[in-house]
């Protein structure tokens, strides 16, 4: 409101507005700074992973270069064929990394640098750059990454690793729970998403798109027949399954060489010891979290007898176990209504989690969660678990101020010149004295954007003023205009207006309240 509205609120529901806007602010601090922080840390194990499989993969490519230039005749189809494969790779991989650095421009301006970004919890920054209509830059990355997944899975032979490579690059989402309509790939990435949090999806999927490349490489180069050319190009490689372990959790890599002779296995050593695991699974359970590295060496006897030895190092990033609870409407609990809340957990199927609440009671929906608060004016925590590895674990928790309801605005639906309905909440704005005599009775509701919740008028009264000034009340015993209401909206002469008063409402908590008076103004 503005102008003279000001003037006319009462002390109480200038203090609702005030606390509204205090709200709103706060919703821009639901993101820990520990997260962010974590994020940060996950951002650049995941870059140190992505320059190491980015010089895999240019291994792989020289080596099959190399038996181009042995037997082109025999290798020349799947050469061709590998060349598209990486420069399709290196030119989709280097476009996100110009959205990377758009984005952290946007955050922090134009000498930002997304591998130091400064405003971590932009939450507009990602949205802007990849979903602006006008450029639709995130559609766009959508359709190179299908086409990219086409491509890598049609050159791989094996079903199996060809599945994986799809469900990899897969832009399949599912839609959002409590949104109207399909929600898109670039929507479920990008959309106020922080600044940090939308740079490390994109750094994972450049990894995932250095994944796709070496697995079609591999299958290119096993279709070449890999036995014609021995160990002289021997190169040691770890391929985890992930660098991001909650604590709890199951590291697990592939330890191998990128050619072998079939006729005899490899022996693994890692940080001194032997790997027992013949096909080169290396897995243990980490306790401390952080980045932690490891080393090694893979060695095959040589078909005159000596030991050849190729060294290995790679690493790994341990993160606590967190949890994402986050209200469909505020960052607040109302009492009395359904609260919407949604709860994950990154790597974690929904069946595998469970949740509890302090003060009030948690009811699971399918995928989201409805929770009914008790006390207001006390606080309500929301207490995660999730299955990890065959075991119960506390993954996080958040508190939550209980607060009542609000009270309602009152308003008369009308009808516009199209049939629509609109609520009409009183002067400044005028209102049709026609469309005045065909509205039913007096509505209430918060309808703020915010909370969207209808209440019941209980009784109501209209006064209007005679041509002495003096006033004219009458009752309404529900939401319905009396009969002499009616009659005292036919008296009426244009231009003129009356007051509705002493609006006694009920709520979905049961409460009857009164709400705030209005003055309906006549064309």
């Amino acid at each position: 409101m503005a102008g003279n509205n000001v003037a006319r609120m009462s002390p109480r529901q200038r203090m609702i507005n005030l606390m509204y806007i205090v709200l709103t602010a706060m919703l821009a601090l639901n993101v820990s700074s520990d997260v962010l922080n974590g994020f940060s840390q996950v951002q650049g194990s995941l870059q140190r992973t992505n320059l190491n499989m980015t010089d895999k993969n240019r291994l792989q490519f020289t080596y099959l270069s190399n038996l181009n230039e042995q037997n082109p005749a025999k290798v020349g189809p799947w050469f061709k064929k590998g060349q598209l494969l990486h420069s399709s790779s290196t030119e989709l991989y280097n476009e996100i990394e110009q959205l990377k650095t758009e984005i952290a421009k946007k955050a922090d301006g134009n000498n930002g640098d997304y591998n130091n970004i400064k405003n971590l919890d932009d939450l507009e920054a990602s949205s802007v750059t990849m979903l602006n209509p006008t450029t639709a830059k995130g559609k766009a990355l959508r359709e190179k990454v299908d086409k990219f997944r086409e491509l890598s899975a049609s050159l791989i032979s094996d079903p199996d690793r060809r599945k994986v490579v799809v469900d990899l690059l897969s832009t399949k989402v599912a839609n959002t729970p409590g949104t109207v309509g399909l929600t898109t790939w670039e929507e479920k990435m990008f959309d106020n998403m922080p600044a940090i949090a939308a740079v490390t999806l994109l750094t994972k999927l450049q990894s995932d798109i250095r994944q796709a490349e070496s697995e079609a490489m591999s299958s290119l180069i096993t279709n070449v027949d890999i036995g014609d050319v021995r160990v002289n190009e021997l190169n040691a490689y770890v391929i985890p399954n992930s660098n991001m372990i909650i604590r709890g959790g199951k590291y697990s890599a592939n330890i191998v060489l990128a050619a072998i002779d079939t006729t005899q296995r490899p022996e693994i050593f890692v940080n001194g010891s032997k790997l027992s695991n013949p096909n080169g699974l290396y897995e243990f359970v980490p306790t401390a979290i952080g980045t932690h590295d490891f080393s090694g060496y893979i060695q095959v006897t040589r078909g005159d007898g000596t030991i050849d030895k190729r060294p290995f190092k790679s690493s790994y990033t341990v993160i606590e176990p967190m949890a994402t609870i986050s209200p469909t409407m505020m960052n607040v609990l109302y009492a009395g209504i359904d609260n919407p809340i949604s709860i994950s957990v990154p790597g974690v199927p929904m069946s595998a989690i469970s949740a509890s609440m302090s003060n009030g009671t948690l009811t699971r929906k399918g995928d989201l969660w409805v929770a009914h608060p008790g006390k207001p004016g006390s606080e309500a925590e929301i207490s995660v678990t999730a299955e990890l590895d065959g075991r119960r674990q506390s993954v996080g928790s958040m508190k939550f101020r209980v607060r009542k309801l609000p009270d309602p605005s009152p308003y008369i639906a009308v009808r516009d010149a199209n049939g629509a309905v609109t609520h009409y909440k009183g002067s400044p704005k005028r209102i049709s004295k026609a469309a005045l005599m065909a509205a039913d009775g007096l509505g209430a509701a918060i309808d703020d954007d915010i909370l969207n919740v209808t209440y019941s008028v209980v009784s109501f009264s209209t006064i209007s003023f005679d041509s002495m000034g003096n006033a004219m009340p009458e009752n309404s015993s529900g939401s319905q205009f009396s009969s002499r209401q009616k009659e005292q909206f036919k008296r009426l002469k244009p231009g003129k207006s009356f007051f509705i008063s002493n609006v006694k409402a009920k709520g979905p908590d049961g409460v009857t309240r009164d709400i705030s008076p209005m003055e309906v103004a006549l064309n």
